[in-house]
């Protein structure tokens, strides 16, 4: 799709101020609408803003068609400014670019084309053929970010996976005697419950189960979302007095096992507490976590949280599995053996997974650090 003539210095200085309204908007949407992404959109005539929306739950309105509901009559002539390129094929709702073509919009500027082959170009095409003039491109880089796990799910045809932990300064995830509570400061484990909350999915392993008896929910004061909580339990080991499986009908539960073992006496134990489970192939160490992902896609998750132990992770990390890092560090030495990715076998520095793009924050006490793994 060729972009119009007009260059982003053409834009008016206040589409910026609009476009970035629009990416708040859309973070209300966060972790609520998988599979469709959270988008945002505002409608705007003479300064005035008319209307503003952001995507609901699977299956109701987008973020146009609110923004519009709420400009009524007013949206004619006006202009929208969206992140996303609008839809325009009939899927659990009709077609965006319908309404929006309908409402009589005359420009919209539109943060970044949607990948999805259903779409891609096509309600920037049908906008334009119906007269409407498209501007694309705004703040393009901090949309592609926003959206990242649902570019991912669109590109990759799986979830993005994003590894989290809480280390010492040495590197260490636990004492020698395993405990761990608390190695990171309150507002990093503040930090965790909103990555949790913007998540679709939180993912274990049965040996962090086992040795911490994990929650793994939400713990904020008004949780807006509660994820998946999966475990990895290839032998189907998870207790049925654990809490996780004694909260499994509070929150949702799932359990990955060997295939065969979905028919057996604890599986039925554990289906009666409220848990799925899902059979899935073995490797030469454990589950195929290719197989774990492609479920979780086929669910319509588009984000995962990997809160596990070294053994997990770095298996994710040998796979090339996992997208993004948040990874706490806190001011304190642990010393001994607990070394976080100690399986991961990289023998020569020239083998070190780099880190692209990394942002260091301060949490606290403590420091964040975020960052792309770098696999090629």
């Amino acid at each position: 799709m060729k972009p119009l003539k007009k260059t982003l210095n053409a834009i008016p200085a206040e589409a910026q101020v609009y476009m970035k309204r629009a990416l708040r908007l859309a973070e209300r949407a966060r972790g609520l609408c998988s599979p469709n992404p959270f988008v945002g959109a505002v409608i705007v005539k003479n300064g005035e803003l008319l209307g503003e929306g952001w995507t609901q739950v699977y299956g109701s309105d987008h973020a146009e068609v609110q923004a519009l509901k709420k400009a009524g009559p007013k949206a004619q002539g006006a202009d929208m400014y969206v992140s996303l390129e609008p839809c325009s094929h009939q899927g659990k709702t009709p077609p965006c670019t319908r309404a929006i073509i309908k409402a009589g919009i005359k420009r919209v500027y539109v943060g970044i084309l949607d990948p999805n082959p259903l779409v891609n170009g096509r309600g920037i095409k049908q906008l334009r053929d119906a007269g409407i003039e498209v501007m694309t491109g705004l703040l393009a880089p901090k949309i592609e970010v926003q959206l990242e796990s649902y570019l991912c799910r669109v590109l990759k045809q799986r979830p993005f996976v994003v590894w989290k932990s809480a280390l010492s300064v040495d590197g260490k995830y636990a004492a020698q005697d395993g405990s761990s509570r608390w190695i990171s400061g309150e507002l990093s484990r503040k930090k965790v419950h909103r990555l949790r909350e913007a998540s679709d999915v939180v993912l274990t392993g049965i040996g962090t189960v086992l040795a911490d008896d994990p929650m793994l929910n939400v713990r904020l004061s008004k949780p807006r979302h509660q994820p998946l909580r999966a475990v990895l339990d290839p032998e189907l080991k998870l207790p049925p007095d654990s809490r996780l499986a004694q909260s499994a009908s509070q929150y949702p539960t799932a359990v990955f096992c060997l295939d065969g073992l979905e028919s057996s006496s604890q599986a039925s134990v554990l289906k009666n507490l409220g848990i799925q489970i899902h059979p899935t192939a073995a490797t030469d160490d454990g589950l195929d976590l290719h197989e774990v992902l492609d479920i979780l896609f086929k669910l319509g998750h588009n984000q995962v949280l990997l809160e596990s132990g070294s053994k997990l992770a770095s298996a994710f990390f040998e796979r090339k599995l996992v997208d993004k890092i948040h990874v706490f560090l806190a001011p304190k030495l642990i010393g001994g053996s607990r070394s976080i990715l100690s399986e991961l076998d990289l023998p020569n520095i020239s083998q070190a997974i780099s880190l692209q793009n990394p942002i260091w924050k301060r949490s606290g006490d403590d420091f964040e650090l975020i960052a792309y793994p770098d696999f090629s």
